[in-house]
């Protein structure tokens, strides 16, 4: 039995910049020793693993175990798949420490209860629960005002704030207040540079990097205090109290029993497409052969002209060779990657405009897959 495995929980909204930090921790990794990443996608394809493995060094890469689990939110189903998926990667990967990256639509206090469980608390050593924060987002009341956007403050331990430098001192006094009145208890670091959200040559000897080192090694005040209520729960339900109030989302597990990324998925015959909707989001993917070689400027124009666009990611085979496509509204990165096994697209879409005068994205699927298509070489 494994025991006492130091693992960390990666939060934060929609395109915060969760995948830049958790590269910035691997970064601290020592050499030879093996971690262990597990990545929640909102989508069926996984592609946050490609984007991640993809950013690392040969060496490094070798010694971290990827999995993801795809199609749902792990905060919001049933506990199996997260059981699955723990105790698969730890039981075959054997890892020093695990990374968990919950999908940016997360709701963490759900995930937070489901870590604290008894049967986790042996196999797993909880450390602090770091939440990301766009400055950029917190400056439209759209974010600073969405439930979902608050409740990542809400429930963690440490607040890593980036892309802050065009904010006044007035402004940078606000966020602060704002965060306190959502969790006073919260840490926060200012990332060092917004230039790391679109370059992962991280300096591991800067004051930021050992201050983010630090946090794997503190335990997490969240989950100790979820522990605590975990253990009231048989005496609330004997004195007859009323159990705690769990807001859940029913979405369906598409592969339930996740993947490793560093093993190519040949369950899926390719050309493959999806869409569906959950909630107030559109989604869509695409994975395609590797031989399926797009326009790379063409490519890039099509995708920022979808309607009401919230993250667009992929990786892609294209006229100016593999490139990994990241965008969010408030930044566009793209970066030149080895060959990939498969091309992969995935798009999220609000369903609506979020105005008062509010209409619903009128989105014609069949449309698109010609427009794609259109793109290739």
């Amino acid at each position: 039995m494994l025991q006492n495995i130091p693992c960390t929980l990666v939060t934060g909204f929609l395109g915060s910049g969760k995948t830049t930090l958790i590269n910035q921790l691997i970064a601290t990794k020592p050499l030879g020793e093996r971690w262990a990443l597990l990545i929640n996608e909102f989508g069926r394809i996984g592609i946050d693993g490609a984007l991640l493995a993809s950013s690392q060094d040969s060496h490094t890469t070798n010694d971290i175990a990827i999995r993801e689990v795809s199609g749902g939110c792990i905060c919001c189903t049933s506990q199996l798949p997260l059981q699955i998926a723990l105790s698969r990667l730890l039981s075959d990967h054997h890892p020093k420490r695990l990374l968990i990256e919950p999908t940016g639509l997360a709701h963490p206090r759900e995930l937070i209860q489901q870590l604290s469980a008894p049967h986790w608390q042996t196999a797993l050593k909880m450390q602090s629960v770091i939440t990301v924060l766009s400055a950029l987002q917190w400056q439209q009341e759209k974010y600073r005002t969405h439930e979902g956007f608050q409740a990542h403050i809400r429930d963690a331990d440490v607040l890593v704030i980036n892309r802050y430098t065009q904010l006044s001192a007035d402004e940078k006094q606000a966020l602060q207040a704002w965060v306190a009145k959502l969790n006073a208890q919260i840490s926060i670091i200012w990332a060092e540079s917004d230039s790391q959200t679109t370059t992962h040559k991280i300096n591991t000897s800067t004051g930021y990097s050992a201050a983010l080192s630090a946090q794997l090694s503190k335990p997490s005040f969240v989950i100790s205090k979820q522990q605590r209520v975990n253990i009231a729960e048989p005496y609330r339900s004997v004195v007859g109290l009323k159990p705690l109030s769990h807001s859940l989302t029913a979405n369906t597990f598409h592969n339930p029993e996740s993947n490793d990324d560093n093993k190519p998925d040949t369950s899926v015959e390719l050309p493959y497409r999806y869409h569906e909707q959950q909630q107030d989001i559109l989604l869509a993917g695409w994975r395609l052969p590797a031989e399926y070689v797009f326009n790379a400027d063409k490519l890039q124009d099509w995708l920022l002209t979808l309607p009401n666009w919230q993250r667009i990611k992929g990786v892609v085979h294209t006229s100016h060779g593999w490139i990994q496509i990241n965008f969010t509204p408030d930044s566009l990165s793209t970066k030149t990657v080895s060959a990939q096994a498969d091309n992969r697209l995935e798009i999220i879409l609000q369903a609506s405009t979020g105005q008062e005068d509010a209409t619903a994205v009128k989105v014609d699927w069949e449309v698109y897959d010609l427009e794609l298509m259109a793109l290739m070489l």
